[in-house]
């Protein structure tokens, strides 16, 4: 079974309506907007990796127990300037563009100026992101587009750098109860310094008509361990009272981007994992704007996505996900998946961790571990120099792409819903796995490729896994087409599938827009509905799994 990671993908700009097979829940009703790249070559030239294609929009519009589906590819400069060329004319991270050989002399030297001060891409092919009223695309670049959610149009250019000093911008963004929105960049050099700065923008920002991050304000900035090496990061953490954001020794080399292009090499290149170097893990108050006093940190590791972290009786607790190294990137050049297509490969599994920093007992030196709670084997030991060495519980490995219920962000949790990549790092089936009995639940369809599983809560629910799980499946034999899998939060059991005759793009991630007027309704009239029923399995070609414990652990009912 394989994936054509290099295929380019049509778009479907009209909407299509799904074939539905099952019964979908009344109150689920909004709008799924996912993103990834559908795009890799153009005329003769090819993107080296699978992150630079060009980004594909899809939307999954759900109403009244139905599902329409549409497409469309990101029409900003990067895609406008290529398509106009039918060649790769616009730099992307793992792909450096060379202009046409005949092209003057004056355009190749302009060319070089442009890459030696670089002015990045509006690829924006990661995620969706919300400020104020506005919904985005984003990568990591200090371009976003803002785009119409109802008809996936590309609209205004934003620049980060007109507002913030962000020279690159972290794709994950926290929200608030209120609608406020927090993210993270990195401004790099400026006044002799490079920081990370930790922003907000307020909710309801832009309902005049003006770019919300107009309102940005900066919440707090971190100096960088190196001027010139700043740390790559994907997400960050946030609790109630804190901010958690991992330092790693996965690190950018500013002055080798600047000369990438005159070496022919890409700006990918320039991004180096050092192993001999720790990973400091910085805790800001939110309530103060500053660090606190405490130096945490681990031994290296590469993290991309944050499941969720939480405050628990004077610890902050928090779960990534990790890798011992790098490859995870280098896996992902379309010369190497397309080797990896039934071999034997080398994988670095990703693993599951729970770290634990503690915020009292820092007085003197002291040998013993200083984490309390009862339910982790994480620890921290302050060492003489007055730091604390934080070493990680594995909650569960070869996961990745990791959603819970958002009403228990930064809250303490039981559940998350991942991709399985234990084998290798394309999803085959998906994952609820418990925190607390630490029982994976799994979810495979055969012939089948998974996305990152979105939890949708029921209106006005209780308990936390009260809800359905969302995922974009992708078929193995196109020609069946691909649907968008609706399954029950507490059973994982099959509710439904939404059957698309249209040959799905694997994408990264994405937005859940809820149709307030119908939540609005629910929500007041909620004692007067019935509980949403648990459906068992529905007579479709898939099936759920109770995997096994870990050795010496009881397996328990989830």
């Amino acid at each position: 079974m394989q994936y054509d990671y290099s295929k380019n993908r049509d778009e479907h700009p009209e909407p299509i309506k799904a074939d539905v097979n099952g019964l979908i829940p009344e109150w689920l009703q909004g709008m799924l907007i996912r993103n990834g790249p559908g795009l890799f070559s153009l005329g003769e030239t090819r993107y080296n990796h699978w992150f630079d294609g060009m980004a594909l929009l899809h939307s999954f519009t759900i109403k009244k127990g139905e599902v329409t589906y549409r497409s469309k590819y990101l029409q900003g400069d990067t895609y406008n300037s290529n398509m106009q060329a039918n060649r790769i004319v616009v730099s992307e991270m793992g792909t450096m563009a060379y202009p046409d050989p005949c092209k003057n002399i004056f355009s190749k030297v302009i060319t070089f100026l442009s890459h030696t001060i670089p002015d990045f891409t509006d690829n924006c092919a990661n995620n969706i992101i919300k400020y104020g009223n506005d919904y985005h695309a984003t990568s990591e670049t200090n371009y976003i587009r803002k785009i119409d959610p109802m008809t996936l149009e590309t609209q205004e250019k934003v620049d980060y750098l007109k507002y913030l000093p962000v020279n690159i911008v972290a794709s994950h963004t926290h929200y608030d109860k209120e609608g406020n929105s927090y993210s993270m960049g990195t401004c790099i050099a400026e006044k002799g310094k490079t920081k990370y700065t930790l922003f907000k923008v307020p909710g309801g920002s832009g309902s005049d008509g003006s770019p919300p991050l107009k309102s940005a304000e900066v919440v707090c900035t971190v100096p960088c361990r190196s001027l010139l090496t700043p740390s790559y990061y994907h997400s960050f953490g946030m609790t109630d009272n804190y901010f958690v954001f991992i330092e790693q020794p996965l690190k950018l080399d500013v002055l080798k981007m600047a000369t990438a292009y005159l070496r022919g090499v890409s700006w990918a290149s320039c991004m180096k994992f050092h192993p001999e170097d720790s990973t400091l893990i910085h805790l800001i108050d939110r309530k103060t704007k500053k660090e606190v006093g405490i130096k945490f940190y681990t031994g290296a590791m590469a993290v991309y996505h944050q499941v969720n972290a939480f405050e628990d009786d004077g610890h902050v607790v928090f779960d990534v996900i990790c890798y011992d190294d790098n490859s995870l990137y280098e896996m992902f050049y379309l010369d190497k998946l397309k080797e990896q297509m039934g071999a034997d490969t080398m994988y670095c599994k990703p693993k599951c961790k729970r770290f634990v920093l503690p915020l009292s007992d820092m007085v003197c030196y002291v040998v013993h571990n200083l984490v309390k709670l009862k339910y982790t084997t994480a620890s921290a030991v302050k060492e003489k120099e007055g730091k604390v060495l934080c070493q990680g519980e594995v909650l569960c490995d070869g996961v990745e792409l990791p959603r819970i219920n958002y009403n228990f962000n930064g809250k303490k949790y039981r559940y998350s819903y991942m991709c399985c990549v234990d084998i290798s790092p394309v999803a085959t089936k998906i994952v609820k796995f418990d925190a607390e009995t630490k029982q994976k639940i799994e979810w495979t369809g055969g012939d089948c490729f998974a996305s990152e599983p979105v939890f949708i809560p029921r209106p006005d629910a209780v308990d936390e896994d009260d809800g359905v799980v969302l995922t974009c499946i992708i078929n193995a034999k196109p020609v069946q087409g691909g649907f968008l899998l609706v399954l029950d939060g507490k059973s994982f059991k099959e509710v439904s599938r939404a059957c698309i005759d249209v040959d799905f793009h694997m994408d990264m991630h994405g937005y859940f827009i809820p149709d307030m007027a119908q939540v609005s309704c629910i929500s007041i009239s909620s004692t007067g509905l019935a509980p949403f029923p648990r459906l068992s399995a529905s007579p479709l070609s898939s099936h759920t799994h109770i995997a096994p414990c870990r050795p010496g652990e009881k397996e328990t009912e989830g």
